[in-house]
């Protein structure tokens, strides 16, 4: 399984995910009444739209985090009307997926680059997606974050390359390797300003944690503070520079 998340604190952050969200479920063509795949559902936020979007259908929320599924329950407490209609799902994306039966869509937003063999990805997914069924998807793509790697190698010398985000033409590749048709790929620079000092430091130690990873394991409470302090106090400007790697394709 992957690491476990802050999902308390990633809830409360004005995160970016929510407008790739909207795009990303504006790219499906639904009629709602399909079955949908939420891959890397996270604390629920685009789930719950979903679920809005397909009224006579359903969900199946899948994420390799139980604190961040646990916030999805949560999220849905009060709202017996979409519950009903959801299946919850802790599984990890880089095994066969052990859902209860084949789906019409698959979604995914800010999951895909946590990843790292998207041939294994595509085609487990593919798996469980019934022929013509679509997927639609938004990650971090080549020369994400690209600005945070490079304070992150002045901190900390020797420090390994940062994570291998792909490339349009790669994930084009991959997913026709695995069986999808009519692939449509692109990088498209998102960056995400936050002027407010602690609110950044929350979102770099929070929502990039898997990429700050062992440079923040190591490090007791104070000194992982300061880290992510002095992180965020070296970037040129209070952005943070996302790539999103964006996708749609049908299963062939």
């Amino acid at each position: 399984m992957a690491r476990e998340w802050d999902a308390t604190t990633y809830d409360r952050l004005p995160l970016p995910h929510e407008r790739w969200g909207r795009r990303t479920l504006a790219r499906l063509e639904l009629t709602g009444d399909e079955v949908i795949l939420d891959a890397g559902a996270g604390t629920g936020r685009d789930t719950v739209a979903l679920l809005e979007a397909v009224p006579d259908g359903r969900v199946i929320a899948l994420d390799a985090s139980e604190k961040m599924l646990a916030a999805l329950l949560a999220r849905l407490a009060d709202r017996p009307d979409l519950r009903d209609r959801l299946t919850v799902l802790r599984a990890d994306l880089t095994v066969p997926l052990p859902l209860p039966e084949k789906v019409d869509a698959i979604f995914s937003v800010a999951a895909f680059h946590w990843i790292p063999d998207h041939d294994a990805l595509f085609a487990n997914l593919a798996a469980v997606l019934r022929p013509g069924g679509q997927l639609a998807f938004d990650c971090g793509g080549h020369g994400n974050i690209a600005i945070v790697e490079r304070v992150l190698a002045d901190l900390v010398p020797g420090r390994a390359a940062g994570w291998p985000f792909a490339t349009a033409e790669e994930t084009a590749a991959r997913l026709a390797a695995a069986g999808f048709v009519d692939v449509v790929t692109s990088l498209d620079p998102d960056p995400t300003r936050i002027d407010d000092h602690e609110t950044l430091c929350r979102f770099l130690e929070t929502v990039i944690l898997g990429v700050l990873g062992d440079d923040l394991d190591r490090l007791a409470a104070d000194e992982r503070a300061k880290f992510v302090r002095t992180v965020a106090e070296r970037l040129p400007e209070p952005v943070v520079d996302y790539v999103r790697l964006t996708g749609t394709a049908q299963r062939g």
